[in-house]
């Protein structure tokens, strides 16, 4: 599955009213490194400060700056970041998100908001999921290339066993014996354990139960490739019981509790990596297809016009560069200009925004994988 909107934090690709302020910066997990990161987020803040004040009244900049300094203030957050972060304002709405990626120190105000690098950490094709699996629990963890973390199950999907099927697991088969002198003697019980059909026939349900949650609160909701991590039986089993299509074929086969975090993202992005490279290749050679046949353009003022029709079904972004301007929505024209001005954004972001809104796909790539020299690539529906 390809990014859509729909797995984007949506608020941040609705039409704002401007200004709209874009921060991104690069966190720590651990101290003593966090300890610079709010010092680093002031600075941040006040250069949107400074670029406001060039257009606003000082009574307009205050209030639309007070949920930035007050985050940054915030010493619980500080001390929960991950490795990226990315923080929204705009008139009555203000939005934080903590990212598993590292992205570089950036802040700007534009008419709409900077959305480049949420878009490609948030593309499906560098990021999977893994299910954690036994008989008796689940754990659930989404990961890229460089971190794996664990994610609360969503409301509703059982953690164990016992959650899922409560009074009606089957109760194990036990007999009685008396140990001691006289009629007083204590009471032993051993347990001799419940048939493996019927065992078997509570793992079936469990399985049933997780499919199920995993595919309707997460799989379905964020198009992400999942990870089985599972002893062989069991791996066997869930397989044949489940109809979630974002299960990867491959897996591994091991007994989860036996493997660290750490250990389960080395094994996972070994799997994983292959099948990311082959979807990204195959995008890509998408691009050379259309282009050859007339329905795909690297041009620029080519593609704006095309965003704004919503003629793009696919639009690569190169991740390492900008175009300062500002794009006419309606028409698709554009005129260059400088970021330092408060309304002027990126016109590869604005396009990329225009084409998720209409529904097409984006993809922000790194420039050695771009299919075009000018920092922007379309194929066309028609």
């Amino acid at each position: 599955m390809n990014a859509r909107l729909s797995y984007y934090p949506a608020v941040v690709f609705a039409s704002q009213e401007p200004p709209c302020m874009s921060v991104y910066q690069k966190t720590h997990r651990h101290h003593p490194e966090n300890q610079q990161d709010p010092i680093r987020f002031r600075n941040l803040v006040r250069k949107l400060e400074e670029s406001l004040s060039k257009k606003y009244p000082k009574k307009e900049v205050v209030p639309l700056l007070n949920p930035f300094y007050r985050l940054a203030d915030d010493h619980r957050f500080w001390n929960h970041t991950l490795d990226g972060l990315a923080v929204f304002g705009a008139p009555g709405m203000f939005r934080v998100y903590r990212l598993q990626e590292s992205v570089k120190d950036f802040a700007v105000v534009s008419e709409s908001f900077h959305t480049k690098p949420l878009v490609r950490i948030f593309q499906a094709y560098e990021r999977f999921q893994v299910l954690s699996l036994t008989r008796n629990t689940i754990r659930l963890y989404e990961g890229t290339k460089d971190t794996l973390d664990e994610i609360s199950l969503a409301e509703g999907i059982p953690a164990t066993m016992i959650e899922a099927l409560g009074d009606h697991i089957t109760a194990p088969h036990q007999t009685v014996a008396s140990y001691g002198k006289g009629a007083k003697g204590p009471a032993m019980h051993h347990g001799h354990g419940a048939r493996k059909d019927e065992s078997e026939v509570d793992a079936v349900r469990f399985f049933r139960i997780v499919d199920k949650g995993v595919f309707d609160h997460h799989s379905r909701t964020t198009g992400l490739p999942l990870l089985l991590v599972a002893l062989p039986e069991n791996q066997g089993l869930f397989r044949q019981i489940s109809q979630n299509p974002y299960l990867m074929k491959d897996g591994i086969d091991m007994n989860p509790d036996a493997l660290e975090n750490g250990r389960i993202h080395t094994k996972a992005w070994k799997v994983f990596e292959p099948q990311s490279r082959s979807r990204l290749n195959a995008l890509i050679d998408e691009y050379g297809d259309a282009l050859a046949k007339g329905l795909g353009s690297g041009d620029l003022e080519e593609v704006a016009r095309a965003a704004v029709s919503g003629k793009i079904s696919k639009l690569f972004i190169d991740n390492d560069y900008q175009v300062p301007g500002r794009l006419d929505r309606v028409t698709g024209t554009f005129s260059p200009d400088d970021l330092d001005n408060p309304e002027i954004g990126d016109l590869l972001d604005d396009i990329g925004e225009l084409v998720l809104q209409k529904g097409g796909n984006v993809h922000v790539v790194h420039s050695e994988r771009m299919p075009s020299s000018t920092g922007i690539a379309a194929v066309f529906r028609f």
